[in-house]
């Protein structure tokens, strides 16, 4: 026995009917003129099936007296605020589908779900005790007919069970058959709302070209995590023809933070590059499993679908694309949590060629290469015999286990230790004494090639988080020694000792410090860092010729004008390199006028360096840094 209430004029009771779905249909609204229609719509070809005016916030039916309630659309008619005469109103509507509906009975009410609806269905039968489920019937692409999603709210009635019994809550999505149990009313509401955010992205997307670069994260049915991170670039400049309409770029695992994949305009580049007029860009996330190309094309062909572009001819194939035709390697080597920098992970991760990359990742900014070496296939040591021809081969898939010491992976540390050129030692680098000191501060991984470069010199660096040393030391080939000490301190309070104790003992002081804080517009370094009193006592202990090298990753431009206008106030000469398509500028500060460089001396300096980078047995075989040491030559 079924009862729909506010029936209306709704065609649905009698196809119901009609297919043999249920006969024995009740039908019920507060106009006289539509129950007076109904029935002699219906009449002697329905003859189980009746219409009757009633109220159904005062129904007639006795206790317990159907196994079905159906509502199609008359909640979200009724329930149009939030005002207490109607949600009193609501009250009175629930209680009396309670009362005529059996033990193990089920109110169905068909919704648009808006949140303040949703949210009022949702705890009230919970807190009655019965299991309340939300099922997606109908989306976007129902030959756009539905701009919004239709929801089904189904609510099982139980004997309500004295105490505090724990709540059901599910929520079935349209492409999934096996519902999703959720912890609380507010992330079933929340689920429902990103559903229909989604919808209406789709609705947009199908209609007109996206001028601005939409972003979204597709969820892994079991946990509710991210599994891809998808990008949808629109290219106005490609014309579009039969066969480059829409194509979807899988990023190999591990790339997706490179410039080309991680950035707004490396994306556009990309999209143009490939010649299609909407490109999807699809990232993998480090916590997923993925059965390669052709598993991961197989999972997404039908949600990708859905991002189309307007005017893609009917059945067309959309190509998947990459780099190299496959889904990249990244292997996590370790995980764990730090007090101070909270989930992070060590992953080795494949580049362009054979190459292989090892970082590390804070999850906090899970886009961002906290540090990165570049590992070398294992070698013999001398004296060691080398490997036998029959020997079985490392697989090309496992990455190779040496740290190469000569590689410095990011632009803004090739800058930094290019900043050296202009300490004013008269002797070349190479030559000092040994004794002078180079006081670095922040990420682990990078002092590792400065002592390599500064012969004699010392690299002191600072480390706020233990952690990070032990990481450093056992993934990223870290060692101290006589020309590297770590102190784990906090370098605010280290300079300030050093500034009282022993001022005026520094070459080079260098800073590369990321905030925790994600809410200023300045991710490296912290603001304390650069206050005024505190660059005070950074110039204090910096030797007169010696050179401050700063970090700068600020988006906030009145911030950034900020910090500079500070600089400048406590050193006299200060140097600007923008690093190319990355937000990092390194700043080189000195505390002097007379450190003012001529740049036919800073040349030849650099020429100097240049035969060291060089010398046989060294390993820097590289110009990057002697390159970056010409273009401050250029700037000067």
């Amino acid at each position: 026995q079924v009862l729909v209430v506010g029936c209306g004029n709704s065609e649905l009771s009698e196809q119901m009917y009609d297919v043999g779905m249920c006969e024995d249909i009740v039908n019920i609204d507060i106009s006289d003129a539509v129950i007076r229609q109904m029935q002699e719509r219906s009449g002697s070809k329905r003859p189980k099936m009746s219409y009757l005016l009633m109220d159904m916030l005062q129904m007639d039916f006795p206790d317990a007296h159907f196994q079905v309630v159906l509502d199609k659309g008359t909640l979200d008619a009724i329930l149009t605020d939030e005002e207490e005469a109607t949600l009193a109103k609501v009250d009175k509507m629930f209680a009396e589908i309670s009362r005529v509906l059996q033990v193990g009975g089920r109110y169905l009410c068909i919704s648009l779900a808006q949140a303040h609806v949703l949210k009022k269905a949702v705890e009230y039968f919970s807190q009655e005790g019965w299991v309340v489920r939300v099922h997606q019937v109908a989306g976007s692409g129902d030959k756009q007919q539905f701009v919004l999603p239709v929801f089904i709210y189904v609510m099982t009635k139980f004997r309500k069970i004295p105490g505090s019994a724990p709540q059901i809550l599910e929520i079935c999505p349209e492409e999934q058959d096996k519902p999703m149990r959720v912890e609380s009313a507010e992330r079933l509401v929340a689920a429902v709302k990103d559903r229909q955010h989604y919808a209406l992205l789709c609705s947009q997307l199908s209609k007109t070209p996206c001028r601005e670069q939409v972003s979204l994260d597709l969820c892994n049915k079991e946990s509710g995590r991210p599994r891809y991170t998808l990008h949808v670039v629109d290219s106005p400049s490609v014309k579009p023809s039969r066969d480059n309409h829409f194509a979807i770029f899988i990023i190999p695992q591990g790339r997706e933070t490179e410039w080309l994949f991680g950035t707004e305009e490396g994306r556009r580049q990309l999209a143009a590059s490939a010649g299609f007029g909407r490109l999807v860009t699809v990232a993998l996330h480090r916590e997923q499993h993925y059965e390669g190309m052709a598993g991961i094309q197989a999972e997404l062909s039908g949600k990708v679908m859905e991002l189309a572009p307007p005017g893609l001819p009917a059945r067309q194939q959309v190509p998947f694309l990459s780099v190299g035709g496959d889904i990249g390697v990244r292997t996590v080597r370790h995980c764990n949590t730090s007090p101070l920098s909270g989930d992070y992970v060590v992953e080795d991760v494949k580049g362009d060629g054979t190459c292989y990359f090892r970082r590390l990742i804070f999850l906090r900014n899970r886009n961002v290469v906290q540090s990165e070496v570049r590992l070398l296939a294992s070698t013999p040591l001398p004296g060691q015999k080398k490997r036998r021809k029959d020997k079985k081969k490392p697989s090309s898939a496992e990455p190779p286990a040496a740290i190469d010491k000569s590689y410095l992976c990011c632009e803004h540390h090739k800058a930094m230790v290019a900043g050296l050129c202009l300490l004013g030692d008269p002797n070349p680098l190479p030559g000092d004494k040994a004794g002078s000191g180079r006081l670095c501060r922040g990420k682990a991984c990078v002092p590792i090639p400065i002592p390599q470069l500064l012969g004699g010199g010392l690299s002191w660096p600072r480390e706020i988080d233990a952690s990070m040393l032990e990481v450093a030391t056992r993934w990223f080939g870290f060692s101290q020694g006589d020309r590297m000490r770590v102190h784990i301190s906090d370098g605010l309070d280290y300079v300030a000792k050093l500034a009282a104790e022993a001022p005026a003992q520094y070459d080079a002081i260098m800073f590369d410090v990321d905030s925790k804080d994600l809410t200023v517009g300045m991710s490296c370094p912290p603001p304390a860092f650069v206050e005024k009193p505190f660059l005070q006592k950074v110039k204090t202990i910096l030797k007169p010729e010696g050179v401050f090298v700063l970090n700068l990753v600020c988006r906030d431009a009145q911030l950034k004008e900020s910090v500079l206008a500070t600089l400048r106030e406590v050193f006299p000469l200060l140097y600007v390199r923008h690093i190319e398509g990355e937000v990092n500028e390194i700043l080189f500060c000195q505390p002097s006028p007379k450190g003012r460089r001529d740049p036919t001396e800073l040349g030849a300096r650099a020429r100097v360096l240049e035969g060291v980078l060089r010398e046989p047995g060294r390993p820097w075989d590289n110009s990057y840094v002697l390159a970056d040491m010409l273009q401050a030559v250029k700037i000067l």
